[in-house]
């Protein structure tokens, strides 16, 4: 599929499962596009557990460049794409947000106007400050997003360390959620002494995202 953000043409990608419970705009992070193998096999994964997936290329991506969009030129992009999603799935409720810096464009749109037909934001790796630079200041624009919030994140995330994350989740108070995969890095792979496989550490993330979404919904 094609969406159109501005004066150009952003790729994109749904996969509807015959019985879905939700529909997810499910945003890239920075460094891979929405065809990388994690985003696929998140997708199909939700895809089992009764949830659409509408996936799409932010602008830089679509064009081949390593350097991310302003936030001026992502948020339009999301916008234009939960537009979409809306279009295309009426009648099932909409969630927004994804791996990384996807899932932080989502938030940052959402907290400068809500985005249409979204009841809620789930995040894959929000990622909370730089790796090796600690800090909360990514996380001050969620205190003006009213829907509910659910942050997947891995206790060994170095883009989000956990005594970190875990006030900051703490004091967004009723609307936000966090589960912690242990031992999962920011992408949720978990070395081999902590006894589970990468499969298994990410079946355990999609279960938190799909259950929390037909919660809501």
């Amino acid at each position: 599929m094609k969406i159109a953000v501005g004066d150009e043409n952003v790729s994109a990608l749904l996969i509807r499962p015959a019985e879905a419970k939700a529909l997810y705009l499910f945003a890239h992070g920075a460094g891979a596009g929405m065809t990388h193998r994690a985003m696929e096999s998140n997708a199909q994964g939700l895809a089992e557990r009764g949830i659409a997936t509408l996936r799409y290329q932010f602008p830089y991506m679509e064009k081949g460049s390593r350097r991310p969009d302003p936030p001026r030129i992502a948020h339009a992009a999301v916008r234009a794409a939960a537009t979409e999603a809306a279009r295309l799935a009426p009648d099932l409720p909409l969630f927004a947000g994804g791996r990384s810096f996807g899932g932080r464009m989502t938030s940052q749109a959402q907290a400068v106007e809500p985005l249409p037909g979204v009841i809620g934001l789930a995040f894959l790796g929000f990622p909370l400050h730089p790796a090796g630079k600690p800090g909360i200041e990514r996380a001050e624009h969620l205190r003006q997003v009213q829907v509910p919030m659910l942050f997947v994140s891995g206790t060994r995330d170095a883009l989000a360390e956990r005594h970190l994350l875990e006030p900051v989740v703490a004091k967004l108070g009723d609307r936000a959620t966090l589960h912690l995969v242990a031992e999962g890095d920011h992408s949720f792979r978990v070395a081999a002494k902590s006894g589970r496989t990468p499969a298994e550490a990410e079946a355990e993330a999609l279960d938190a995202l799909a259950e929390w979404m037909r919660r809501l919904s």
